[in-house]
Order: structure tokens, then C-alpha cells, then sequence
């Protein structure tokens, strides 16, 4: 192939930062064994944080940013893909240590790689994206640790985030009593629409005073924020109950007790979706496309945009003006 293509290059040369649309061709891009056309891929957090200078995400220069993608196979030199098969890949070292779904071709490890699912379009994949992939891996980890609808309500924290949106939605789906938090007021119709029973204040989660045990709330949580708040939801997890954690919005320290799991037996679920093994990934990309999907699955889009409007919606992350999904037609 020797057409060249467009894609977001973010470049740093001593102390010179460039975030801009270029044309690339197949020789530009990494080692792998699949070529995709990228059709469709989605904003995240760590892309954000890819397109500013201090962000402390991307290890090599230059680089397109963009840790989802889904799209058609071109090429592959492995006998799992071939020419028009749709995929999707995600997480792993795409969009961070090489480059990823910022471009209108990519090229991938095969061992990176799922195929789409019936079920999901490759539109409502990343609508999906990492954010989906993250809520939906919570909660199965969440039911793999005994959580039921019948034990009671289930806090997501961050409710208007990507994951947190998704938390709601596929917990709703499934039949939890979801209580969502946020600190915004005027996103409440938005959480009531897609599931949240009941909404609550970031107060009413954490009111900035740290106790050891408190009060038992809620039977499960998920929680995408982490620091001290997460402290104190663990402090109100009922009996034998779990959080799943996947989120640092606010803070990478946790001063919490030993007390809410050696006397509640609380479990700290620990979520990871860059390195999530690949028998685990395609388990939750199948609940995905079945009993996970949820009808108001095009409601979570905030907006769907161009190539050439990423630089300019990137930061929008990085301010907490994120609600639900922004996805990019290539």
C-alpha cells in the first residue's frame, strides 16, 4: 500500500510540544502482524492525558494517541485474522507505547486483538470503548465475589464518567437498585435516564471525615475515583460486600483502615483492563454484546466527532466537562 492517510500525531522535541493532524503512510506505523482501516474510535481519559506535555503517558515520539479502536482487517500475517474480518482492539500498549486508533490505518499485534462480536456494531464497540470495557469487567468481578440484585443497592461513584455511565447502565440492566454519586446537579435527568434508582452528592459518599467503619450502605461498589473517597465507601459496605476500584480521579492514597475487612469481610477488587488476560477480555466483550447491552446504549454518546475536532475536544477530559462517550468517525 502507498496511499497515505491522515492521523493525530502528538510529538515532543526537547522543549517544543505539537499536537496536529498528519498524513502518514503504512511504513509509518509499528511492527504487528494485522493491519486495520480504523472505522471507529473513542476519547479517553488517557488520550487526554496523551495530548499534553506533561501528561507522563507516552513513553516514544512521535505517536498517535488513542488507546481504543474498531475496525476492518486489511492484512494480517496470522491465521486467527483475515482481509475483511471486523475487530476490535483495545488497552494493552495501543495509543501509549506505540500507536494506536488515532489514525485512519493501524497496524497491531494479533495477540491484541478481539474479534467483534455478533451483536456489536463496530460504532457501538467503542461507544464501548475502554470506559465500557472497565465497567463491565467490575462488574463481573463484582458477581464472580457473590454480589445479587437481592442483597441491595450497589454504589457507582463518578456516575456521569465514562465507566461510571456504564456501571449504572449495565447494573440497571441486570436488575441492581443502582445509587449513582455526582457532584453535578444538573446531570441528574441524565443519570435517572439510563438507570441510576436513586442520586446522591459527592458529600453524601465522603463528607471530608474519615471514620473506620461507619453506617452499612450499600452491598457492592464501583468506584472509578479511588482516594480518600473510596476510603470511606469501603467503610460503608455491608457485610461481605466488594468495590471495585479502577479509577484515581481523586488521588492515588487510600488512608483507610484494616477494619472494614477483617470485621465486614469486605473485599477490594482491584480492576485492570490494559493487561486483562485475553480469556477474561473476550468473556466480557461476549457479556457485552448479550445479557450486558443495554437498550439507551447511543444515549451515552456525548458527542461524535472528527479527525480534525480531536485536538480541540482532547483537554475537555482533563477539566471534568466529560459526561458519557465521545466517539471519532474515521
Amino acid at each position: 500500500m502507498t496511499q497515505r492517510f491522515d492521523a493525530l500525531v502528538v510529538n515532543k522535541l526537547e522543549d517544543q510540544f505539537t499536537v496536529n493532524i498528519q498524513q502518514l503512510s503504512i511504513d509509518d506505523l509499528p511492527k504487528g502482524e494485522v493491519l486495520i482501516r480504523v472505522h471507529y474510535t473513542g476519547v479517553n481519559y488517557k488520550d487526554s492525558l496523551a495530548s499534553i506535555p506533561n501528561g507522563n503517558i507516552i513513553s516514544n515520539y512521535p505517536i498517535s494517541p488513542g488507546i481504543d479502536m474498531a475496525g476492518v482487517v486489511v492484512s494480517s500475517e496470522d491465521s486467527r485474522f483475515h482481509e475483511g474480518d471486523e475487530v476490535i482492539a483495545t488497552s494493552y500498549g495501543i495509543g501509549v507505547s506505540q500507536s494506536g486508533g488515532y489514525s485512519q490505518y493501524a497496524r497491531v499485534p494479533a495477540e491484541w486483538i478481539v474479534p467483534l462480536p455478533d451483536g456489536l456494531t463496530m460504532k457501538e464497540a467503542m461507544i464501548i470503548g475502554t470506559a465500557g470495557f472497565t465497567a463491565a469487567l467490575s462488574v463481573l468481578r463484582l458477581e464472580e465475589n457473590n454480589l445479587a440484585p437481592d442483597q441491595g443497592s450497589v454504589l457507582v461513584t463518578g456516575a456521569t464518567g465514562g465507566v461510571g455511565s456504564f456501571a449504572v447502565s449495565i447494573l440497571a440492566k441486570l436488575g441492581y437498585s443502582v445509587e449513582a454519586s455526582t457532584g453535578k446537579e444538573s446531570e441528574h435527568e441524565y443519570l435517572k435516564k439510563i438507570g441510576a434508582t436513586t442520586i446522591i452528592s459527592r458529600n453524601e459518599v465522603y463528607d471530608g471525615k474519615l471514620r473506620s467503619l461507619s453506617k452499612q450502605k450499600w452491598s457492592g461498589a464501583i468506584d472509578p475515583v479511588g482516594g480518600e473517597p473510596l476510603a470511606s465507601v469501603l467503610s460503608q459496605i455491608k457485610y461481605g460486600g466488594s468495590v471495585a476500584v479502577s479509577g484515581l480521579t481523586a488521588g492515588t492514597n487510600i488512608p483507610a483502615t484494616v477494619y472494614p475487612f477483617i470485621l465486614r469481610g469486605v473485599n477490594l477488587l482491584g480492576i485492570d483492563s490494559v493487561n486483562c488476560p485475553m480469556e477474561t477480555r473476550l468473556k466480557v466483550w461476549h457479556r457485552l454484546a448479550t445479557d450486558f447491552k443495554f437498550a439507551h446504549l447511543e444515549q451515552l454518546i456525548q458527542q461524535e466527532i472528527t479527525l480534525k475536532e480531536l485536538p480541540e475536544v482532547l483537554p475537555t477530559l482533563l477539566k471534568g466537562e466529560a459526561r458519557g462517550r465521545t466517539i471519532v468517525k474515521l
